[in-house]
């Protein structure tokens, strides 16, 4: 399950066409653990920084660490999706999105969510 899971995410990036590949590894670790980290550039320039670390346990994939940074050509953060633990107050802690100068509640989202997300925003 979790070389499929990484292939998945592979096939999801390498799919789209219209997407500048700037870096995409992914491995498979000790202990049923696996990484996926990419640099994806965008027709308008912006950019989509990632990774994932994920662990399968108990016939289960869980995300041990996350991050979904996605920013405009200049470098100003459009969202960025993460579980680094700095906001106890949220609802679905340590799961958060930020927006602009806000913070708001986010499940963890999968890769394919994080590039439809993207491309309403490019697209529509």
């Amino acid at each position: 399950m979790l070389t499929r899971y990484l292939h998945r995410l592979y096939d999801t990036v390498v799919s789209r066409g219209y997407i500048e590949i700037e870096y995409l590894n992914f491995d498979e670790l000790p202990n049923r653990q696996g990484i996926i980290e990419g640099r994806l550039k965008f027709y308008d320039g912006s950019l989509l920084d990632f990774d994932e670390v994920v662990l399968w346990r108990n016939n289960q994939l869980e995300k041990l660490r996350y991050a979904y940074h996605y920013q405009n050509a200049s470098g100003k953060v459009i969202f960025r999706y993460d579980n680094v633990p700095h906001y106890p107050d949220i609802a679905t802690f340590p799961h958060h999105k930020h927006t602009d100068s806000t913070v708001e509640p986010a499940q963890a989202p999968d890769l394919s969510e994080v590039l439809r997300e993207i491309e309403t925003l490019l697209f529509t």
